[in-house]
């Protein structure tokens, strides 16, 4: 797989996981710095991990995905990056974001490395999407081939069959 961040290729560290896949289980933090992983979410989920929330392909990400949360019933939506949890909370307060839940895998790297989204050059995570199904299945993926490009919405939407 190759990805590229601003057209130059990057190193991607972890597993890189594959439709079918059970998820794997990762430490992050919470807003509140408390410990949270796999075994803390239940239901259909939608894993969105991103460089840094504060960038402007981030914003536009997460203010879409924050807006189709609110059309879905049963769904939860898991926003991941390395920015501190003070940050993240600050940022969604200003952006009136409360449909998707921010974590960060700051302290750990946890989330980067199971799922193999962790850039070894950037210490940032790469914009990847992962569904995952009430039996903790991975039924999507999508590894965004350029990191400042957004992801298919349609896909992840269709994954998620609404």
């Amino acid at each position: 797989m190759k990805i590229t961040f601003k057209g130059n290729p990057i190193t991607l560290e972890g597993n890189i996981l594959e439709v079918g896949d059970s998820a794997p289980d990762f430490l992050v933090s919470d807003n509140s710095l408390a410990p949270m992983g796999l075994k803390d979410t239940s239901g259909k989920r939608v894993f969105v991990s991103v460089p840094s929330i504060d960038t402007s392909v981030c914003d536009m990400e997460v203010r879409r995905f924050n807006e189709e949360a609110t059309k879905m019933k049963d769904v939860s939506i898991y926003l991941i990056s390395m920015d501190l949890p003070f940050a993240q909370t600050r940022w969604c307060g200003n952006a009136g974001i409360e449909a998707v839940k921010t974590v960060s895998d700051y302290k750990d790297r946890s989330f980067g490395q199971s799922y193999g989204t962790y850039i070894k050059e950037l210490g940032l995570l790469t914009r990847a999407v992962f569904v995952i199904d009430e039996n903790n299945k991975i039924t999507h993926i999508e590894y965004c081939e350029e990191v400042t490009k957004e992801p298919d919405y349609d896909k992840v939407l269709q994954a998620l069959n609404i």
